[in-house]
């Protein structure tokens, strides 16, 4: 089936973030007293908005984390980014093939509009993506598992739900294009293929070069 709109995730699919964020997240909850290993944060917020951390903390320990959480996380987060973000191996050929190809596409990330600029700076993805073509979970109020955001960006980008195909790399993220009722290719990079198939992926790939041949 040939997609009217191909919808990415950020971390992960763009750009190789959730090993230095979530290396990050693990030690910074860990020195506030709710000790996370890197396994157990990408189990339980890759893909996710940070009010998932807010959410879990509160839930398993009955504590509020500092009010000054989000902002010494991001700041953490970007000068990591700065000394070591790269574009996740074969991007850029893919989004080279959708151009070639005329196919749409944008993204739609559980992370702030600043840190979709700040990775993209350093992984030279900005010339691909415009203002028009980032859509932020700061954009409808609720982050993945929710199909908010997908459902936002295919409404701003003129596309009905079931033409548009969302590339994800975390079972919320799956969840979310599922609910959404599009069509859902999972990255199996840093996440196992049976955890991407359980949340529903209709599809599973690799590398880069197996979802450019998948694409177009």
């Amino acid at each position: 089936m040939r997609y009217d709109l191909v919808i990415f995730d950020n971390d992960g699919v763009l750009v190789d973030s959730e090993p230095i964020s979530n290396t990050i997240l693990a030690g910074y909850l860990t020195e506030l007293g709710h000790p996370t290993s890197y396994e157990e944060s990408l189990r339980d917020y890759m893909g996710a908005a940070v009010h998932r951390v807010h959410d879990l903390v509160m839930e398993r320990s009955g504590q509020q984390l500092p009010a000054d959480f989000d902002d010494t996380l991001h700041a953490r987060v970007f000068a990591a980014f700065e000394r070591e973000l790269e574009p996740v191996e074969g991007a850029v050929d893919v989004l080279e093939k959708l151009v070639a190809e005329g196919v749409p596409y944008c993204l739609a990330s559980s992370g702030s509009h600043e840190r979709i600029r700040v990775g993209h700076r350093k992984a030279g993805l900005s010339k691909w993506f415009d203002d028009e073509r980032i859509f932020s979970s700061q954009d409808v109020g609720r982050g993945k598992p929710a199909p908010d955001l997908f459902l936002y960006a295919a409404e701003r980008m003129g596309v009905e739900p079931g033409r548009c195909l969302v590339v994800e790399d975390s079972p919320l993220g799956v969840r979310a294009a599922v609910a959404a009722g599009m069509d859902v290719y999972g990255f199996t990079a840093m996440t196992p293929g049976e955890r991407l198939a359980d949340a529903g992926a209709t599809q599973l790939f690799g590398s880069m070069r197996e979802l450019a041949d998948l694409l177009v």
